[in-house]
């Protein structure tokens, strides 16, 4: 929770909104736009470069995101403890553009006779470690100085993050759309070269508009900075301690753990294996609850209880929302690529027919459409006393998710006359896709720093992201339930995807019956310790 301060009320306003929101716009638009063009290529460049199963691209792929999401709460640690938002802001930039620009050498392509170009992989790893770790240093934190340029109670704490996730999804529309068209039609070195190249842009906005944070992204004891650990100081460690972290990344994305006799016993196939990537988040969660436990029932009133134990169960349901949403750089990626019909736009000047991986815009185009709607849209419900609370927007999020995979089945199980599945079908997917996720992510980074606790705000927002990772890691075994062999005839594939998009439907909307069902007495146990909490404060004024 942020508190009201006057640096908050003299802060210079756009539009609206305090001018550090705009910076911080602009910086996670060119962030997302390298992040997501190199996820918008990479399963393709995973199995048609380096000849990838499906099963280990959809793993590979999910593994990565995971770490990606997952390492943000170490991030959000450090800068909390000691380096302030600022500067890991600009140091997980600079850690993402080295791995950006690694992703473009791509070695030999990998043939059935002469195998994968062993260097070229190891290069790819270590880009992609590089990156999960910049991200870890670079997400929580720039989303945590939104929240602090608000007081807790600015009706304008929703739209605020609503309009910064519109940043997030221009970014992302542009690079899948430029990115992907570059990567496939001039070479996958000049895809992912592009996408760094938009990342430097963004450091460039963060570095030289600073001034319009206002000190709120500085550390909190910069003397702790300078201070000796081991001889080196404490700064120069952290830096060095998370170059090591990308050599130890870049090997846990490539270790797996075979169950052996255990698969038998849990019910897994034969061959049945955990990634070292699930390992590091299963150890993560153990490790945050033990703390979490101690914290809120050492350290927290029964207000800022009632207020972290909501946000947990917001966080841990999130995690089934982003499994399902993020089949679309995975399962619906091959999908469009593999079974659907492409279609032709006319733009007047030329023609416009947009690959695979051009398609993944469509759902950053629909959150640019939608985010000023839904902007306007919570305040003005909040005046009629019809704003949803935050656990029915998730509960309607989950249900949203749920209803595009049956789009998808619908789709898969009545193909067009050619025998593949229709354009159209897969655009209205997205769209429902795309209202779901407007009713959950964008008011789970504005609940984490209403909820949380002060002290710890920049560790919630890693955590957020740390369910965002199990949900990648969730997204990547969901995938490998549509992994199939090259040249599987079409009709065959269409009955897999159609098969898979039903359970992914039913998971969606089974959730959302629960969360609705749970709403209710999450919201009385937030009221309940608001209303002791006034009491409270009324008898020790009085």
């Amino acid at each position: 929770m942020t508190t009201s301060t006057p640096t908050l009320a003299s802060q210079r306003q756009w539009f609206g909104h305090p001018v550090g929101l705009y910076v911080c716009f602009f910086t996670e638009m060119w962030e997302r736009f390298a992040f997501y063009g190199l996820k918008a290529l990479l399963f393709l460049y995973l199995t048609k470069h380096h000849l990838f199963s499906d099963n280990d691209g959809y793993l590979l792929l999910g593994t990565y995101a995971g770490l990606a999401y997952a390492l943000p709460v170490v991030g959000g640690l450090l800068a909390d403890k000691y380096l302030g938002m600022r500067k890991a802001v600009t140091f997980g930039g600079a850690l993402m553009a080295v791995g950006m620009l690694g992703m473009a050498y791509r070695g030999h392509a990998a043939t059935v006779e002469a195998g994968q170009d062993a260097l070229a992989v190891q290069i790819m790893y270590a880009s992609l470690a590089l990156v999960a770790v910049g991200v870890g240093f670079l997400k929580p934190n720039i989303s945590t100085i939104v929240g602090r340029l608000y007081s807790d109670t600015d009706p304008r704490r929703d739209s605020a993050f609503t309009l910064f996730y519109m940043g997030i999804n221009l970014g992302a529309f542009a690079s899948s759309l430029f990115v992907g068209w570059i990567g496939e039609a001039y070479g996958w070195e000049y895809g992912f070269g592009s996408a760094g190249i938009g990342l430097l842009l963004g450091l460039v906005v963060f570095s030289t508009q600073k001034q319009h944070l206002h000190g709120q992204a500085e550390p909190a004891k910069p003397e702790l900075l300078t201070e000796k650990v081991w001889g080196i100081g404490r700064e120069k460690l952290i830096y060095l301690l998370a170059i090591f972290g990308v050599l130890v990344v870049q090997q846990i994305l490539q270790i797996r753990f075979d169950f052996g006799a255990l698969a038998a016993v849990l019910g897994l196939a034969e061959g049945s294996h955990i990634t070292a990537t699930e390992v590091v988040a299963i150890a993560l969660t153990i490790a945050l609850l033990v703390w979490w436990f101690k914290f809120i029932f050492v350290e927290c009133s029964p207000l800022e209880r009632a207020n972290m134990i909501v946000l947990m169960v917001l966080i841990a349901i999130s995690a089934v929302f982003w499994g399902l949403y993020e089949q679309t750089y995975g399962t619906w990626l091959a999908y469009s690529d593999r079974v659907m019909n492409s279609h032709t736009f006319n733009l007047g000047l030329f023609d416009f027919t947009p690959n695979a991986a051009q398609l993944t815009s469509v759902g950053a185009l629909f959150i640019f459409l939608l985010a000023i709607p839904f902007a306007w849209l919570w305040p003005v419900l909040d005046r009629k006393g019809w704003n949803p609370s935050a656990p029915a927007k998730f509960a309607l999020g989950l249900l949203f998710a749920g209803l595009a995979h049956f789009v998808l089945q619908y789709a898969a199980l009545n193909p067009q006359d050619n025998g593949l599945a229709g354009f159209w079908w897969f655009i209205l997917a997205y769209l429902v896709l795309e209202i779901g996720e407007m009713a959950l992510s964008p008011i789970g980074l504005s609940a984490v720093t209403a909820l949380s606790v002060a002290r710890v705000v920049s560790l919630m927002m890693g955590v957020w992201f740390l369910a965002s990772a199990f949900g990648e890691m969730i997204a990547g075994r969901f995938g490998t339930l549509a992994s199939m062999p090259q040249g599987t005839p079409v009709p065959d594939a269409l009955a897999i995807y159609a098969d898979v998009f039903a359970t992914l439907g039913w998971i969606g909307v089974g959730s959302a019956v629960f969360m609705f069902a749970l709403t209710p007495l999450l919201n009385r146990q937030i009221r309940q310790a608001t209303a002791q909490h006034e009491l409270d404060t009324a008898a020790k004024t009085a």
